[in-house]
């Protein structure tokens, strides 16, 4: 759903790709339909209530948050990031639990919160680039990246937006800090990604290569993920810190604590430790040969970095 100047809702449904054309071709046709939304409306009561409610829309920065079945939590996901930003849009990947419906209901009532329906499952890069696309078409310059089932603490928003508003050419990364109830094999084994990514980056900063709680700006991001057909799936979190970097792009870091949920909590993952892993790999052999050729121009980077540090 997105909202017009008149504070109707909408609902952008984007075409499947059929793979017909140069992809230049269909990324014109896809960006094309984001622009013609179906327009809802919600009512005068409703928009009155949510003016109330929920801060002033930002013209430059909204959430973003990517949703594939993401179980019982993606309600309450959606109205703890209202409460604190507007706008916020939510890309469904393809959803076939449901959700769709009840965002587009939710959205009906709320001219702040929008919904961009794919008809096929695309990953978590390839909803965040329907979300792009559609936000830069709107004029907008950067986006919170945060997950639909809940992990992610929506009360920092304000201060991860304020960071990007101030530093509007870098990228605000969250650092998370996991409580008791976080599965340990995946927080040690998320330090083999983060160590490859430093070393990838002459250890600019990312901190975490794989919390998806994050601040990007639009048109670096964008353009990264035009020029190649990865980062759609599981890689996208650490390909895009990575190569964000390497195209001058610097990371902040705030710290950020992150949840899991366990089924019984309505918890939801759809991480494969044999597929995902295997991804990873592929993904840091890429990045790794693209860190060789890039080699002489990051040594002089950081040589400068540390210079500008010490002066």
């Amino acid at each position: 759903m997105s909202t017009g100047a008149g504070g109707e809702a909408s609902c952008y449904e984007f075409p499947a790709r059929d793979g017909s054309g140069t992809r230049e071709a269909r990324d014109s046709a896809y960006a094309r339909a984001a622009a013609r939304p179906k327009i809802l409306s919600a009512s005068p009561a409703a928009q009155a209530a949510v003016a109330m409610s929920t801060p002033n829309a930002s013209s430059t920065h909204l959430v973003l948050i990517p949703s594939y079945n993401p179980g019982a939590k993606l309600d309450e996901t959606v109205r703890g990031a209202r409460a604190q930003w507007n706008p916020v849009w939510v890309v469904v990947d393809g959803s076939t639990d449901g959700s769709a419906e009840r965002l587009q209901a939710m959205a009906e009532r709320d001219p702040g919160l929008h919904v961009i329906v794919l008809p096929a499952n695309r990953g978590k890069g390839g909803a965040v680039l329907a979300g792009l696309e559609a936000a830069a078409a709107r004029g907008f310059t950067h986006v919170l990246t945060m997950d639909s089932d809940g992990q992610h603490p929506a009360a920092l928003i304000p201060q991860f937006m304020a960071a990007s508003q101030a530093a509007p050419h870098a990228m605000v990364l969250g650092l998370p800090k996991f409580d008791a109830d976080a599965p340990q094999l995946r927080v040690q084994g998320r330090r083999i990604s983060n160590f490859f990514a430093d070393f990838e980056t002459l250890w600019a900063g990312i901190g975490d290569s794989l919390y998806g709680f994050r601040v990007y700006p639009i048109a670096p991001l964008a353009a990264i993920m035009h020029r190649q057909t990865w980062m759609r799936r599981f890689d996208f979190d650490p390909e895009a810190a990575v190569r964000l970097c390497w195209a001058g792009v610097r990371p902040i870091r705030i710290e950020a604590p992150v949840r899991y949920f366990s089924a019984n909590e309505g918890g939801v993952s759809h991480f494969n430790y044999a597929r995902d892993n295997l991804l990873l790999t592929w993904m840091h052999l890429r990045l790794f040969a693209g860190f060789v050729l890039r080699l002489p121009r990051l040594i002089v980077r950081r040589w400068m970095r540390r210079r500008q540090d010490t002066a």
